[in-house]
């Protein structure tokens, strides 16, 4: 798999940022989106390891001649941008974090209960077999059960959704478990917070009220750690607000207008 696309005509001076870890594409439709306005960069993230992606990610950037660039990150792709921004901060004009994971553990703690909440019967017998194909150091196929867990969330993650088709090229369970330990651990110990003591540009996050993923759990640990930061919390709206059919003409609005 290549590890980037592009969108638009040079310079390139956005870069989306895919979540997961090992999802990419997903953000496909928010590129394409901006690129009549700016050239966009969509890499996709394919080392096991968050430093090997935090190498890949400023490489690929640098190869295509953008950087300082705007780096809009969307879940897990907000933290890895906020880390790419921490660890480069000279790299970034501004960055934009779109359902964000929260920055510290005690808000990580009801994301499943409230997924598993919204689960019917159906999708129910659905997740248990997944999570534990995707448990079982023996299963087989389990970047397949990584891609299909990802698709029941984002049904249960939307608030009202339109109709449209998952964008994902392929999914990783290596590059999932690889990458995820890591950050993890960096949020359990409290260091991934105080990586924003290392950002100097504005930061603006964007979350739906109905994200699963707490918007508190962006919104108050950030506030005490970045010096120009905004809080953009979107109404009737989970997780990805390009597909939220009451949200999305208001987000694509706030985008174009932070770049």
């Amino acid at each position: 798999m290549e590890n980037l696309r592009k969108y638009g005509n040079p310079p390139f001076t956005i870069a989306v940022i895919h979540g997961g870890p090992g999802a990419p594409g997903e953000v496909a439709p928010v590129a394409r989106k901006l690129s009549s306005i700016r050239g966009v960069l969509e890499p996709f993230q394919t080392k096991t390891t968050l430093e090997g992606q935090i190498r890949e990610l400023r490489e690929g950037m640098e190869e295509n001649g953008a950087l300082p660039i705007t780096l809009i990150g969307f879940s897990w792709g907000a933290m890895l941008s906020f880390i790419f921004t921490a660890r480069y901060p000279q790299f970034v004009k501004k960055l934009i974090l779109i359902g964000s994971g929260p920055y510290e553990e005690k808000y990580a703690v009801n994301i499943k209960s409230t997924r598993i909440s919204r689960l019917g019967k159906e999708n129910w017998e659905n997740f248990l077999a997944l999570n534990e194909a995707l448990n079982d150091p023996s299963a087989k196929n389990r970047d397949k059960a990584l891609c299909s867990f990802g698709k029941l969330m984002s049904k249960v993650d939307a608030y009202d959704p339109i109709p449209h088709e998952e964008e994902l090229l392929e999914c990783s369970y290596d590059i999932f478990k690889g990458v995820w330990e890591k950050a993890s651990e960096l949020r359990i110990s409290g260091k991934l917070l105080q990586m924003g003591n290392k950002i100097k540009c504005p930061v603006v996050a964007i979350h739906g009220d109905y994200d699963p993923h707490p918007f508190k759990g962006v919104k108050e640990p950030l506030s005490g750690v970045l010096k120009d930061f905004r809080f953009i919390l979107l109404e009737k709206c989970g997780h990805k607000p390009w597909v939220e059919k009451q949200a999305k003409e208001r987000f694509y609005e706030l985008l174009k207008d932070e770049i």
